[in-house]
């Protein structure tokens, strides 16, 4: 599971989808989170002796896990997870947008601004300095039948022509 206690994550689905909340606990056996606040469910107790009291207390329910998504604390988006490593070696889980890292061992702000400034050498290094031109309208060069000279014809012009050029045959001799 790339969910942990204390991630912030965006709900996809159900009745509170759209709503980010952090996680307050973790099963990874049955593959479910639990959210503050959200997907409340009513449980009644009832009194098991004379000094319990029964009632209705409401809690948090589990949500599954494919139903939410983690929310990046530098960039803010939600996010898939992709693991990578940080100084030391160790594992940890990144932002896949931004870079950063989710686990909070690598600074955040020095993970982000690294990640931007290869996108930006990268994207330097693919585009060279271009000129721009104006489109120029697609044309075929035919020749012509009378005169064999070669003639521009649009093809829209072109489309045209060739269905005159079959001619219709007149049903009825009038």
């Amino acid at each position: 599971m790339n969910i942990k206690k204390g991630d912030k994550v965006l709900v996809l689905t159900g009745k509170e989808v759209g709503k980010v909340e952090t996680v307050v606990d973790c099963f990874p056996e049955e593959k479910k989170v639990t959210v503050k606040g959200l997907n409340i469910v009513v449980k009644h107790n009832k009194p098991r002796s004379a000094q319990d009291k029964g009632g209705i207390v409401k809690k948090e329910g589990k949500i599954d896990v494919s139903n939410v998504m983690i929310v990046c604390p530098v960039c803010n988006k939600a996010t898939k997870v992709k693991m990578g490593k940080d100084d030391k070696g160790n594992k940890v889980r990144l932002c896949k947008k931004c870079g950063a890292s989710l686990d909070g061992s690598v600074k955040p702000a020095t993970a982000a601004k690294k990640a931007k400034e290869e996108k930006v050498a990268a994207t330097k290094a693919e585009k060279p300095a271009e000129k721009k031109t104006a489109a120029k309208p697609a044309t075929k060069v035919s020749h012509n039948v009378k005169n064999d000279k070669p003639v521009k014809v649009a093809k829209t012009v072109r489309a045209t022509a060739s269905k005159k050029a079959s001619p219709a045959k007149k049903i009825g001799g009038k």
